[in-house]
């Protein structure tokens, strides 16, 4: 029996998926410098993170359903050239107002990036072969996000922060050279496109993303109500922007739910500790960037042998297991006393964490497209990324509205863990 080979398809979707997670992590360790350069105050800074997030979180249901609707191919490759020209306007603005317009447009590129480069997978992979692809994009979540804090503090502190923006350009316009000739034109279908639902759905989902990061109570309200409506607009239609159905498997609905507590967990996580590092171990950005190297290898090496490890004990085992492993790191980080330095404090627990890290992602991604007709890999897809930026912004806008102490946060974060362990317990066992 011939031996499967992935193809150029996972390359093409892996370094795709990896840029826009870098490109978001970058923010993390290079956004004091970004201030100092455009005079900016607090509270514009922090729009140049919230107004990628919006767009991002905003689109993605309806970038995920336009991927089924009108071909993978052509709406990657919209994707990809949005986020490369916003990418490198970004990198040569001289002004807050353009910089935090195209991180607006940038994060429209990358919600129809991140669930096209699932649902190429899925269209191309079947199999054991795909369980393996799956494996690694998800592990590539991980990556990115933690390899993002080492290059964004690399750049910003041997040449500029603008260098981890322009180098999106060249990298984007590689791959939509490499899309345009090994990924295959696929038709979409003739179905009508629901302007109505994806409308409502970009006001909730924006509505309660920007209520959750600037902590304004009736925009979270709004939102909510919103998406109310929202669903029941949608179960109304015989072809909406959002299937319903896809919420009737209770192994997808428990993996859009641990992939929310999760991330409340781990962008909360990466967002505070740069920063926890530079203002008590007086890192630089680079030093603090080079301090995630431990969790980045481990999650790296760990990714790998996922998928045997599924082989072996199941999807919903490894998953549980790397959330138990996970908050054991974070819980070894609350009891260790945080003046003893990185080696004592960080070295090992970051080492567990990657471990946990590992072990989640790839499991949680494939369970949230888990039995999802091919016909909705799209949307399917966007769902799973809809929970990811969700999760993020709420967990991160409740930690900086209760406290300050970084001990405090890491408590909260091992909240949302354990959430997380409890949900996979609940949700995903065997049906």
């Amino acid at each position: 029996m011939a031996k499967e080979r992935f193809g150029m398809i996972l390359p093409i979707t892996l370094l795709a998926y990896f840029l826009i997670l870098m490109d978001n992590s970058i923010i993390f360790t290079s956004s004091v410098q970004i201030g100092q350069s455009l005079g900016l105050k607090a509270a514009t800074l922090s729009w140049i993170s919230s107004a990628y997030t919006l767009t991002f979180g905003g689109c993605l249901l309806l970038s995920g359903r336009l991927s089924d609707l009108l071909g993978r191919k052509k709406i990657f490759l919209v994707g990809l050239t949005v986020f490369g020209l916003s990418s490198l306007v970004i990198s040569l603005a001289t002004s807050a107002q353009l910089v935090i317009v195209m991180r607006a447009v940038q994060g429209l590129g990358s919600s129809i990036i991140a669930p096209t480069t699932l649902a190429l997978i899925m269209d191309n992979y079947h199999g054991n072969i795909r369980q393996r692809a799956i494996s690694y994009y998800g592990a590539m979540a991980g990556i990115g996000s933690s390899a993002g804090l080492l290059i964004g503090g690399g750049l910003t502190s041997l040449f500029s922060w603008r260098l981890g923006f322009l180098i999106n350009a060249p990298i984007t316009l590689f791959l939509i050279w490499l899309t345009s000739k090994y990924v295959k034109k696929t038709n979409g279908r003739k179905e009508k496109i629901d302007y109505v639902g994806s409308l409502l759905s970009i006001l909730a989902l924006g509505g309660i993303i920007y209520g959750f990061t600037e902590r304004e109570i009736l925009f979270i309200i709004g939102g909510l109500v919103l998406l109310l409506v929202f669903i029941y607009f949608e179960s109304k239609l015989t072809n909406p922007l959002l299937p319903l159905g896809l919420f009737n498997d209770r192994i997808r609905l428990g993996a859009y739910l641990t992939r929310f507590l999760f991330m409340m967990s781990m962008l909360s996580f990466w967002f505070f500790l740069p920063q926890m590092m530079q203002k008590q171990y007086g890192f630089s950005p680079l030093e603090a960037g080079i301090a995630f190297l431990p969790l980045t290898i481990i999650n790296f090496i760990v990714a790998l042998w996922v998928p045997r490890l599924v082989g072996k004990m199941g999807n919903t085992k490894v998953l549980l297991s790397g959330e138990i492993i996970l908050a054991l790191g974070f819980i070894l980080i609350i009891l260790a006393n945080q003046a003893n330095g990185y080696w004592q404090v960080l070295f090992i627990p970051m080492m567990v964490i990657g471990i946990g890290q590992g072990l989640i992602f790839a499991p949680v991604t494939a369970a949230g497209i888990d039995s999802a007709p091919l016909k909705l890999a799209g949307i399917a897809s966007g769902v799973t990324n809809t929970m990811h930026q969700l999760g993020g912004a709420v967990g991160l806008a409740m930690i900086v509205a209760s406290t300050t102490d970084f001990k405090t946060e890491l408590k909260m974060i091992l909240v949302f863990t354990v959430l997380g362990t409890i949900m996979v317990m609940l949700l995903m066992r065997k049906k």
